[in-house]
Formats: structure tokens, sequence, C-alpha cells
């Protein structure tokens, strides 16, 4: 991985919370100080979610910090981002998000060529029962490891 592509921010909860059915990469229109904040890793994906409003899509909830030197002309921290999709994509999404009562999460952000993209994943929530599942397989994992690595 290259200075250019790294990760900005990670959503950790995102695969506790949700099975992920696909992953779809998107370009996000920011302001400049939100890049300037961006570039010192300011960025928390915690509880955000891409939405539909007149026929664009918008990530909500994703909190960039201020950007200090940035002064009187900083930027709102939770403001509605605007996605860059396709309108093909938009579209589609749009379509199986109604339909299936999918919802879409932000999954990381991270730097490609210059620019700030996001992951998106299209998401089903997780019950009780499957996230205690993954904690066990987690755990099995965990164990087969530390066995092979004694074993050596």
């Amino acid at each position: 991985m290259s200075d250019n592509d790294r990760d900005i921010a990670r959503n950790r909860k995102a695969f506790h919370e949700y099975h992920v059915l696909e992953k779809v990469e998107a370009g996000i229109a920011l302001q400049g100080s939100e890049v300037k904040s961006l570039r010192e890793g300011k960025c928390n994906l915690k509880d955000s979610y891409a939405g539909f409003e007149n026929g664009q899509a918008l990530l909500f909830n994703c909190h960039i910090s201020h950007y200090g030197p940035a002064g009187l002309w900083n930027h709102v921290p939770e403001r509605a981002r605007v996605l860059l999709l396709h309108r093909r994509e938009i579209d589609r999404l749009f379509g199986r998000v109604q339909q299936k009562g999918l919802t879409l999460i932000p999954l990381r952000m991270y730097w490609k060529g210059g620019r700030a993209k996001v992951e998106l994943g299209l998401c089903q929530g997780k019950k009780l029962h499957d996230k205690r599942e993954a904690l066990k397989e987690k755990e099995l994992k965990r164990e087969a490891q530390a066995a092979m690595s004694r074993r050596r």
C-alpha cells in the first residue's frame, strides 16, 4: 500500500453489527478544511450511514473534526456530504435499499490517488445470536492459531 492509498478511518463496529452483502466505492464531495482535517486523520464513521435525498446519495453523521488553522472559514463537523456515484449505481442501490430493507453503511474512508474515497457496504442487520456465533468463530480461530504457533 503506497502513501497515497492509506486508510483515513475504519468502521469496525459495522462488521459486528451487520452482514456485509456487497461493497461499493464512492467519491465524496468535501470542502477545503475537511480535506485538511482528513489528512490529519480526524474522522469518525462510527454512527454514520448513507441515504438518498432528491436523487442524490448522501453521507449522514460522519464526523470530520474542525481544522484548527481554518478559523472563521471552518466546516460544520457533521453535515450531510454528497457521495459521488454514477446515476446507474445510485438507482440500483436505492432499489436494493427500498425493496429488501438493507442499509448503506460506510465501512472505511481512504485516499486513492490523492482523492478521498468511501467504501460503502450494502448491509443487513445481525440478530443477537448471529453476533454470538461470530464471536465464537473468532475465538476458535484465535485458539487454533495459538495452538499452531505453539507447535512450531
